[in-house]
């Protein structure tokens, strides 16, 4: 029963919902009454979250007597609320496009003054790195753990890496892991040249990305959070800290 509440939720259902409705596939047709005690919600509650289904086109009513009766629509139904789901974030996608320049001028500050954003858990860090694909970089350079990125995206070099690369993005990656290397020092077909630090000299645990005018930095170990400052002398600036280290790791 819980799992299946967990995956209505996953769905777009509420708690509630999930569980009212999760009652009414097991009772069949049945009164307000019976699904508040059979779901373990109160009955007024269960009365609004069956309105609620009833707007999704996952509820139905039927009298019988002078009792009216809630019935739970085929599962098969989830689907169609799903595709009309779909349809409407698609004309919201296609509404947003329509303004969006002007919201992105409205965002704009002043050349002088430096942008921030701050980004919260690993969608907020997806975001990040998707900032990076909609630039029009040719090369990232980065300091990394990839211990703390492997521990969050445990599928980095098949999905975030695999976009930069299509992107044809290069990369060029100081990092630390405890113990040996793990990244060839040269490899054509990743699009990136990395050096190596023993974690025992460079205890770093977090990301540090400079590309364009922007230094993007997460943290990758207690509160996952990450800020991305757009600042043209601060990132020339990053990344000439970067070719420093760079420069000294020699081969």
């Amino acid at each position: 029963m819980i799992m299946i509440t967990n995956q209505l939720k996953n769905l777009g259902l509420s708690d509630n919902e999930a569980k009212v409705y999760t009652a009414m596939l097991e009772l069949g047709p049945a009164t307000v009454l019976e699904i508040s005690a059979k779901a373990g919600v109160n009955r007024p509650t269960t009365y609004v979250q069956v309105e609620s289904l009833k707007k999704m086109g996952l509820v139905s009513t039927q009298t019988k007597g002078k009792k009216q009766l809630f019935i739970a629509e085929s599962p098969e139904q989830l689907e169609f609320m799903i595709d009309r789901q779909k349809n409407e974030l698609d004309q919201k996608k296609e509404e947003l496009q329509k303004f969006l320049p002007e919201l992105t001028n409205m965002f704009n500050l002043s050349d002088s003054k430096p942008q921030v954003r701050f980004f919260e858990g690993k969608e907020g860090l997806l975001k990040m790195h998707s900032e990076l694909l909609k630039s029009d970089t040719k090369e990232v350079v980065s300091f990394a753990s990839t211990d703390g990125l492997l521990k969050i995206f445990p599928d980095y070099p098949k999905t975030l890496s695999s976009k930069r690369i299509k992107m044809g993005i290069r990369s060029r990656l100081i990092y630390t892991n405890i113990g040996e290397p793990v990244l060839k020092k040269h490899d054509d077909n990743m699009l990136r040249e990395a050096k190596f630090v023993s974690s025992d000299k460079f205890p770093f645990k977090s990301d540090v990305a400079i590309y364009g005018d922007n230094i993007s930095i997460s943290a990758l170990e207690g509160k996952v959070v990450g800020v991305i400052i757009v600042h043209k002398e601060l990132a020339d600036s990053f990344r000439a800290l970067f070719n420093l280290l760079w420069e000294s790791l020699g081969e």
